[in-house]
């Protein structure tokens, strides 16, 4: 009997699923072109500064192939194990952003105190605190049935540690991971079916914790300013906005070729790590740009079909936390750098130079492909109220639906009210 988010082809060698090949190759297409534009838009700064142009691209090979390695262990075996270390690694997530802002620990870069490490080996810690959230909440949201009472007993440790964790990653300064924390905690909220009511209250409250975080800071009012009437301060806080809509406006629809981008050598500030996405529009144009969103929609679409073939409620939470950490991510990065969003600072998955986003991004990835590799049973509405638990073979989630067989999602008792819409749905 295979066991729960073991990825191995079973029932006599069968083909595995066509999401997980749909996320293999569309994670291997992004770290290719993640490859070729991390030289193209480093080389120029590499050379400026009397270093190698293949500089950061044998760094980002290095660590892509450390990532591809993590995410193959994690593809290969089942869910258990990263269950049971879910403690764990919250808690060393925790101590290290904690360990940030020690002195001698924590390095600051350009204003931020982000990084551990030293040299060319640094660790961000807020990046390993994404995938540890996301395997908090599927824990705590799968741990038993969902009525009203339990519901509060789950929700008020997930709410306090979300909280927690951003504001530490707040503190440091960096909003724009801390947006995406709560995102990916909400989504997995939204998948566990906890009802609207409660996630629009969470929401609002989120949303004036931003606000009063956003205007606080005056580097941040900048930010808002300069995003409200980036060409009336083209110059100051608007000048990397400005530039990255250059770039991209420069391209045109097929780009002016790889390579020859002027932007990325003269204007545009951080073109191999934030900004890459305005590189790839000058060189590869609107085509190139689209091609990338196509991948992205495709590791949405493939995540949240194997969330709703997951063979256990665990199992479809990780699978939409984690697609909603990847594509959450590269959507807030994509609106920043098009202008619809203020600059925040957070990278395009899989692409952007980044080592501690790179690694953790495929090792989150391998989870996702384990339980693409896995699941085959339709997941119905996950915690209705008055639906029956479902077994599991561990005894600490629900693995099989015991309460009939079409697949429908249950309706909420009469207290229930009404509900978010389940990752099975």
């Amino acid at each position: 009997m295979r066991r729960d988010g073991d990825a191995r082809p079973s029932g006599g060698g069968r083909p595995l699923p066509l999401e997980h090949s749909i996320l293999l190759t569309a994670t291997l297409c992004l770290l290719a072109a993640g490859a070729v534009m991390v030289y193209s838009a480093s080389s120029p700064q590499s050379l400026a500064g009397g270093g190698a142009a293949t500089g950061y691209l044998i760094k980002f090979v290095g660590y892509g192939a450390v990532g591809l390695v993590a995410m193959r262990l994690l593809a290969r075996y089942g869910l258990d194990g990263v269950r049971r270390a879910t403690p764990a690694l919250l808690v060393s997530a925790f101590v290290l952003l904690l360990a940030v802002k020690l002195p001698g620990i924590g390095r600051n870069v350009n204003g931020a105190r982000r990084w551990i490490g030293a040299g060319p080996i640094q660790f961000e810690p807020s990046e390993l605190m994404k995938l540890a959230l996301v395997l908090y909440a599927a824990h705590v949201l799968s741990s038993g049935r969902m009525t009203e009472r339990r519901l509060q007993a789950m929700l008020r440790p997930l709410v306090v540690t979300t909280a927690a964790a951003c504001g530490l990653v707040v503190l440091q300064p960096d909003l724009g991971t801390a947006i995406i924390l709560a995102f990916v905690v909400v989504a997995v909220m939204v998948a566990a079916g906890v009802p609207l009511r409660t996630l629009g209250l969470l929401a609002l409250g989120g949303l004036v914790l931003v606000i009063i975080f956003a205007v606080i800071e005056p580097y941040r009012r900048a930010r808002l300013t300069a995003f409200l009437h980036p060409w009336a301060h083209a110059a100051g806080s608007g000048f990397q906005a400005v530039q990255g809509q250059v770039a991209i406006g420069s391209g045109g629809l097929l780009g002016v070729g790889p390579g020859q981008s002027v932007q990325k050598v003269f204007y545009l500030p951080e073109a191999h790590t934030d900004f890459i996405l305005a590189v790839i529009g000058e060189e590869l144009g609107v085509m190139g740009v689209c091609v990338l969103l196509f991948l992205y929609g495709l590791i949405a679409w493939a995540g949240l079909r194997a969330a709703r073939a997951a063979r256990s409620t665990y199992a479809a939470l990780v699978a939409v936390g984690i697609t909603s950490l990847i594509v959450g991510q590269a959507t807030l990065n994509v609106f920043a750098v098009l202008g619809l969003a203020p600059l925040t600072g957070v990278p395009l998955p899989l692409v952007s130079y980044g080592s501690t986003n790179m690694v953790v991004l495929l090792a989150a990835m391998g989870l996702l492909l384990n339980v693409a590799g896995a699941g085959r049973a339709r997941l119905r509405a996950l915690g209705t109220p008055g639906a029956k638990p479902r077994r599991s073979g561990d005894g600490g989630d629900d693995d099989r639906d015991r309460g009939g067989g079409d697949g429908r999602a249950r309706r909420a008792g009469s207290g229930g009210g009404r509900r978010a819409a389940s990752a099975g749905r």
